[in-house]
């Protein structure tokens, strides 16, 4: 990776727009206001995604070598944190609201991902991941103290364990990266997201005739998650990971929670007091610390692009 590319304007605007799609998850959720299952709706999210984004980045060639054991696993893994994230994440909204599920996932995200690469790869924990944990820790302390914002337990608990699903995709999305296809990442994005939708299929079946009554809504929704927040968004990051390096783009990534925060409070008027700020500014502060550069040897212009953040999502991603 050249120096030439990280200063380029265009890598960081294609990782920035990402992330502000992303960050429109939790609110075109709350706006649409379908009474689908949220395991349906990420279900359609996923399906709708892998699909629109697979026809534009799928061909034969790119999926050569995805049958081997180096990349079976992970890929596997990726798909079931996907899924998992989609479920979690969205049954999180309605309880916390769009701006708090997003910070919480995403603020807690880093310290997940800290302690799986810790227990898959044996990578020491830094000094920046402590700093990370803690602000995290204190942050979620914060949102649920008494004379905060009212924020429902198993909401937060589910924003929790959507963080910690981000955090097993991002170690495992590093393998892919690692074993040399780092060029056919948008392919295998849209691979992991059809993978992913699989568990959620019966869901999808069986969880989305309650929003029968609200067919263009319901459309509408699907279709903004599908190719906006997924496959448009997931295309965009994983470009722009090729032309910045990782730290610009986990500080690019905080475009998420804020854009997901502003346009909770901005347009539907949720309501965040003075601690549950306090909260959100620690839980913030924590995932900056953990994008801040350390000193390290220069990158050779040949080496490989470290994608920390691969295939993302939201949510990954996803949503996220």
């Amino acid at each position: 990776m050249s120096v030439q590319k990280d200063r380029g304007a265009v890598g960081p605007v294609l990782v920035l727009a990402a992330a502000v799609l992303w960050g429109t998850v939790g609110p075109a959720q709350a706006l649409a206001a379908v009474p689908m299952a949220p395991a349906a709706l990420g279900g359609w999210r996923l399906l709708a995604g892998g699909l629109v984004l697979g026809a534009f980045t799928i061909r034969p060639a790119r999926l050569r070598g995805l049958t081997g054991r180096a990349v079976l696993r992970p890929l596997l893994v990726c798909a079931l944190s996907t899924a998992l994230y989609q479920a979690a994440f969205l049954s999180s909204v309605p309880r916390t609201g769009a701006a708090l599920a997003t910070v919480v996932a995403l603020g807690t995200a880093p310290a997940a991902t800290g302690l799986c690469a810790r227990w898959v790869g044996g990578e020491r924990l830094t000094a920046a991941w402590a700093v990370c944990t803690a602000a995290a820790i204190a942050g979620c302390v914060l949102l649920l103290a008494p004379g905060g914002s009212a924020v429902d337990p198993l909401g937060l608990l589910l924003a929790v364990t959507a963080g910690a699903c981000y955090g097993h995709y991002t170690v495992y999305a590093k393998q892919l990266s690692s074993a040399g296809r780092a060029a056919d990442l948008p392919a295998i994005s849209a691979v992991t997201l059809l993978l992913g939708s699989l568990p959620l299929l019966p869901w999808v079946i069986t969880g989305s005739g309650s929003a029968s009554g609200h067919g263009g809504s319901a459309l509408a929704l699907i279709g903004w998650l599908g190719a906006a927040t997924t496959a448009a968004a997931y295309w965009l990051f994983t470009s722009g990971l090729t032309r910045v390096r990782a730290t610009t783009a986990g500080t690019l990534s905080l475009a998420e929670p804020l854009a997901a925060a502003l346009i909770g409070v901005l347009a539907l008027h949720e309501h965040l007091s003075a601690t549950a700020w306090a909260g959100c500014a620690l839980i913030l502060a924590g995932t900056a610390a953990a994008c801040v550069p350390t000193s390290s040897p220069a990158v050779s212009p040949s080496a490989s692009p470290d994608t920390v953040r691969s295939t993302a999502a939201q949510p990954a991603r996803d949503a996220a």
